[in-house]
């Protein structure tokens, strides 16, 4: 369903209408944090998000708009997750990737995955190879899983068995064949892809390998503008060089600092609850969550939250996470961690839709305040049964 289809009326009338404070706490029990790293390392930091700017603008030669994408891949990336890219066929997804690889210096290949593609297809095999002297033994020959960038388009065309050798890879970051574990190379980063129209003959990926990825990304149509540059850019008979801005090097560096990134109690607290709220039987929950939603959020929704915005602030530039740097990723981090129910479905409700409810109903709340609302109810209540 697309952005301009969705239906954001709330279903239940007469909805309380929650304050939200988005205003960024003063983390100074973090304020270590810039006094410990190294010098050379807070120069790149504070160079990186001018690099972020440089990288846009360069696959921006290639690749007309879809800017917000870019951004959610580059952040994925630094956060070492992967992604899996929701969005008809000819929005120029593999493109799209090809060229920030070509930007990253990172290796890029592509698997298309089809009803008979084999786990062996992706991980490789043994083979049988002649040595010295005749001698024949069997020796490892790798798949293209081995890279740096691996686009896996139609993911949902092939089987689970030949899924899950994908997904292994992913969560382990190593394959095991004939015995022999063989690590990846780092970074590494898988971004799959699935069409929303056609659904014959697709195996849809099962909920718990969803959410192995750390972004669903939604890939719209361009804009009439932006629709019209690709025509003249692609209907003529050269196409620009993209230059390389980071090394893999500067790239993994980056990816460690990111688990240094400070968060607060307090933030770390609204990522916990926005998680919470999606369960249905939990008492955080909103009213309208039992009513529509099936199943919720594990807690790798709350890790993935803070693990995308400490790589959003590095990538802008900044070492402390505020609440809307959590608020910025709860759509592309949840959309893929809750199921609604039949009910929801058959009324044309999707889970961007819940998400876009959920941010409305559920505050940010200090721990030392007192609580307010129906939240503050809830929370009242629970602490009077816990005491």
């Amino acid at each position: 369903m697309t952005s301009q289809n969705r239906k954001n009326t709330h279903p239940d009338e007469g909805a309380v209408s929650l304050p939200i404070d988005l205003s960024p706490r003063d983390a100074t029990e973090d304020s270590s944090f810039e006094d410990e790293l190294a010098e050379d390392t807070v120069e790149l930091v504070a160079a990186l998000a001018e690099t972020r700017r440089l990288l846009l603008r360069e696959v921006g030669q290639v690749i007309v708009g879809q800017s917000e994408v870019l951004d959610q891949v580059l952040t994925a990336l630094f956060a070492k997750g992967h992604c899996v890219m929701t969005g008809v066929p000819g929005l120029a997804k593999t493109l799209m990737v090809s060229s920030l690889a070509k930007t990253l210096s990172l290796e890029f290949k592509r698997i298309q995955f089809t009803p008979d593609l084999m786990p062996t297809d992706i991980t490789g095999t043994m083979v049988l190879a002649e040595g010295d002297h005749g001698h024949r033994s069997f020796a490892f020959q790798s798949g293209p899983i081995f890279t740096n960038m691996l686009l896996a388009d139609e993911i949902n065309r092939t089987p689970p068995k030949t899924q899950a050798a994908l997904l292994e890879g992913m969560q382990e970051r190593r394959v095991t064949v004939g015995g022999v574990t063989h690590p990846l190379p780092e970074p590494f980063l898988v971004l799959a892809t699935q069409n929303p129209i056609e659904q014959e003959g697709t195996y849809t990926l099962p909920e718990a390998q969803l959410d192995r990825f750390l972004f669903m990304i939604n890939v719209d149509y361009p804009s009439l503008s932006e629709e019209q540059e690709i025509l003249i850019k692609t209907t003529l008979d050269s196409s620009p060089r993209l230059g390389a801005l980071l090394t893999s090097e500067q790239i993994k560096r980056f990816q460690n600092l990111v688990r240094r990134v400070p968060v607060s109690r307090y933030v770390a607290n609204y990522a916990a609850r926005l998680a919470r709220a999606t369960r249905p039987d939990d008492s955080l929950a909103p009213d309208f969550i039992p009513k529509w939603v099936q199943w919720g959020c594990g807690p790798r929704a709350g890790q993935a939250l803070l693990l995308a915005a400490k790589s959003h602030v590095l990538l802008s530039g900044r070492f402390n996470v505020s609440v809307q740097d959590i608020r910025k990723f709860v759509h592309p981090v949840f959309r893929h961690r809750f199921g609604l129910n039949f009910t929801a479905v058959s009324e044309g409700y999707d889970t961007d839709i819940i998400i876009d409810w959920l941010l409305e109903a559920v505050p940010v709340i200090h721990d030392d305040q007192p609580k307010s609302g129906f939240f503050g109810q809830l929370w009242s209540g629970k602490k009077k049964a816990t005491t």
